[in-house]
């Protein structure tokens, strides 16, 4: 958002040292350019440098809610398997499964253990993880490559909510 500002501000600025110049007869300097309080936004959150699936506004997107947990993800057999909502399993899209939020649901996922903290969106179309209850997602294959979760098969994770489904 800062950086489509940008032009904005330098028109600006430009425009303010002019109309300054202006009110001073006989003055060639031009003071330094001033950004107007209304112009000036507020410093938002780095996003990271990459994220699978994620739009740029998803990924400075305040969540609805922040749930921690684990992830695991779908075994490579079930593809074409019929998930909760009737779709077919695809590991190639970027999708989840999650006990109780809505079918249609984007979440952006976060792995908490590494220092570079993947990230990937993905929407909710299935139920499950029915293991162990600190199990708070099943990611489709594509968003546990991105992860780099695949050796690992279980991996620490900070889910946000983007949007609730409708389905």
């Amino acid at each position: 958002m800062a950086a489509s500002l940008r032009p904005f501000r330098t028109l600006l600025s430009l425009a303010l040292g002019l109309a300054a110049c202006a009110d001073e007869p006989g003055s060639g300097a031009v003071p330094p350019p001033q950004t107007p309080a209304s112009v000036q936004t507020q410093a938002l959150p780095l996003a990271p440098a990459e994220a699978d699936g994620c739009t740029p506004g998803e990924l400075r997107q305040e969540p609805l809610q922040v749930l921690k947990g684990k992830a695991t993800y779908y075994a490579n057999s079930l593809r074409g398997s019929r998930t909760s909502t009737g779709e077919r399993y695809d590991p190639k899209r970027l999708t989840a499964a999650h006990r109780s939020l809505p079918f249609g649901t984007r979440v952006r996922v976060t792995r908490t253990d590494l220092k570079t903290s993947p990230v990937v969106c993905v929407v909710i179309n299935d139920r499950g993880p029915f293991g162990h209850k600190s199990y708070i997602l099943d990611l489709s294959r594509r968003g546990a490559d991105w992860l780099k979760m695949v050796r690992r098969g279980v991996v620490p994770v900070k889910v946000e909510v983007l949007t609730i489904g409708k389905r």
